[in-house]
């Protein structure tokens, strides 16, 4: 995967605004950051659930996950473009969309 198949997956997911997050191509979902271009430009960056969840990856696929320094005290896991499947990226995505998209109104019925 190339950073521009990334970015389209990326962009698929409703709401998401293209900016700028430290220096590099970064995306949002009203305000909230959903994950940019790592300063390396060959990782994505990734907010996952946790840190239990985070070391998972990294211990389960470490050619694929990887961290450095500044993110050890956050759920954060950097994946490799040329080692992530399409549908790994998509299910941690929508993960992380699903925590900061914009909660759905209950519809009121009309009577």
């Amino acid at each position: 995967m190339t950073y521009e198949e990334a970015r389209a997956i990326v962009l698929s997911f409703p709401g998401v605004e293209e900016g700028t997050s430290y220096g590099t191509p970064g995306f949002r979902v009203k305000k909230k950051f959903f994950t940019r271009l790592h300063q390396d430009g060959d990782s994505l960056v990734i907010h996952v659930g946790s840190i239990d969840e985070r070391d998972t990856l990294l211990e389960r696929d470490p050619s694929v996950f990887h961290i450095t320094d500044h993110y050890r005290d956050y759920p954060i896991a950097l994946a490799r473009f040329g080692a992530i499947r399409e549908d790994t990226l998509r299910m941690l995505l929508d993960q992380r969309w699903r925590e900061i998209a914009p909660k759905q109104k209950p519809r009121r019925s009309d009577r």
